[in-house]
């Protein structure tokens, strides 16, 4: 798990403390929308505008039920957007349930997440 949106970026391009991480697509992404120093959003914008990462799928998780963030994200690319549950007990399951639909159930694009230059 990573902290903030930056911290997600330089994780996806091997930057920084992420440089020697081995070069492998996660199976999906999940993004809070409200994420520190960089949101959710711009994270949502810039993987899917890299050849090497947009189609790796990304689920928005998120408090907001904002019809504008729902829409954006959708225009943005995400594959998903998910409201968090207020119950932590139910949260957890709906992470796990996510997560075992986007790594195990779904079914990815062959050579899909063709890393990226970390240089680039």
């Amino acid at each position: 798990m990573l902290n903030d949106g930056e911290e997600a970026l330089d994780y996806l391009y091997r930057r920084g403390r992420f440089a020697s991480r081995k070069a492998a697509s996660p199976a999906v992404i999940l993004l809070d929308l409200k994420m520190p120093k960089v949101d959710g959003l711009t994270v949502l914008r810039t993987v899917k505008a890299d050849p090497g990462l947009k189609c790796i799928p990304i689920v928005m998780l998120t408090s907001s039920r904002e019809e504008r963030d729902l829409v954006e994200s959708y225009q943005l690319g995400t594959n998903a957007y998910v409201v968090k549950p207020v119950d932590f007990g139910q949260f957890v399951e709906a992470i796990k349930e996510l997560g075992y639909f986007w790594a195990v159930l779904n079914e990815p694009p062959p050579h899909c997440g063709q890393y990226p230059n970390p240089a680039g």
